[in-house]
């Protein structure tokens, strides 16, 4: 990364904060490198944790603000009595265009709510999506809605594979990814009205995207698909689930290799191949989701990450940044509205 960016940190947000925002901030600098801070939350306690990281020095502003978005905030409430938070203190800088990105591992819901109505979003889009990429036997995917909408009508799924495919040029690198929509089963038949009638709008898209059709939940694992595009509710429920089971297989190999001296002799022989696995299947290496479809990039990093997971996050606001995501998502909305609208009302071309 060559050119200086800037980006927005929460410091209050996340149970380990701020100890975790500025550990995250020391990995990110070491590894991205022209990357630069604008530190918000309590000066007293945030003062001394970057005074005493040397790689900060003159890379970090800490900006003063009491007020700090709580995990059991509603977002309605941190909505309306939050302004002087540090988490709404480093959306507005977004806005603001002091910082090309923020990043948050405070409450999920206050800082989509705060993300909306600062940013606002991008014409064309309804609501903003909760996107992430997950590890498959493949490579990776691009997974959305993750918990921003429990109920999706068909635009709006329409409306998360947009913003899909571009995550996943962007993020991934997947010069033309393949998409599909969740459902109970692969047959056209199968689903309720909203997805089955996403399909069939997917199908006959004027954007240049490859939709593939249905998959289920299997298949992303498997890498069926670069995007899987699914509403809120089931989203979050499955994410869960997959954190869930990694950490189950985790703590199950670790019984199991403590159960005698063989087992431990095996894990002695195992152990390079095992770090592999603990790479990437852990949720900390690629954690960051992106609130997509805002006029801004803002990143939710998990309440619970370290500064392994946060650096993490800082480092995909920052790759969001660089390569364009919300330019190239305006773009394809642009491309869809013009494409989709009666030729009475296009501009005449001259």
């Amino acid at each position: 990364m060559t050119d200086r960016i800037v980006i927005a940190l929460d410091g209050m947000g996340g149970d380990s904060a701020p100890e975790m925002v500025v550990g995250g901030a020391v990995r990110a600098r070491r590894r991205l490198g022209n990357v630069e801070f604008l530190l918000f939350g309590d000066s007293q306690r945030l003062e001394p944790l970057v005074r005493r990281r040397k790689s900060l020095a003159g890379v970090v502003e800490i900006r003063h603000t009491d007020q700090i978005v709580k995990g059991d905030d509603k977002p309605s409430v941190a909505l309306r009595g939050a302004r002087e938070s540090s988490m709404r203190k480093a959306i507005d800088a977004v806005k603001s265009g002091e910082a090309v990105a923020a990043v948050s591992a405070g409450n999920t819901g206050a800082l989509m709510a705060m993300s909306k109505f600062v940013l606002k979003t991008i014409p064309g889009i309804d609501r903003p999506a909760i996107v992430r990429s997950v590890p498959t036997v493949r490579g990776w995917c691009c997974v959305l809605d993750l918990g921003a909408n429990v109920q999706c009508s068909a635009e709006h799924l329409v409306q998360f594979a947009v913003m899909g495919e571009v995550f996943a040029r962007t993020v991934l690198g997947v010069e033309r990814p393949t998409i599909g929509l969740i459902n109970i089963g692969i047959e056209e038949i199968k689903g309720h009205e909203e997805v089955r009638e996403a399909a069939a709008m997917l199908r006959e898209t004027p954007l240049p995207i490859t939709f593939t059709g249905f998959i289920e939940g299997s298949d992303i694992a498997a890498g069926k698909v670069d995007v899987a595009v699914t509403d809120g509710f089931t989203g979050n429920v499955g994410l869960k689930i997959a954190e869930g089971t990694a950490k189950l297989i985790a703590s199950l190999l670790r019984d199991a290799f403590r159960s005698s001296w063989r087992a431990r002799l095996g894990y002695l022989l195992a152990r390079p191949a095992l770090a592999v696995m603990r790479e990437r299947t852990d949720p900390r290496y690629y954690d960051g989701a992106i609130l997509g479809g805002l006029n801004g990039i803002v990143v939710k990093a998990h309440g619970g990450t370290d500064a392994l997971g946060f650096s993490n996050a800082i480092g995909v606001a920052a790759e969001m940044a660089v390569n364009g995501f919300v330019p190239k998502i305006r773009d394809d909305f642009e491309r869809l509205k013009s494409s989709t609208m009666p030729a009475s009302d296009q501009e005449p071309v001259a």
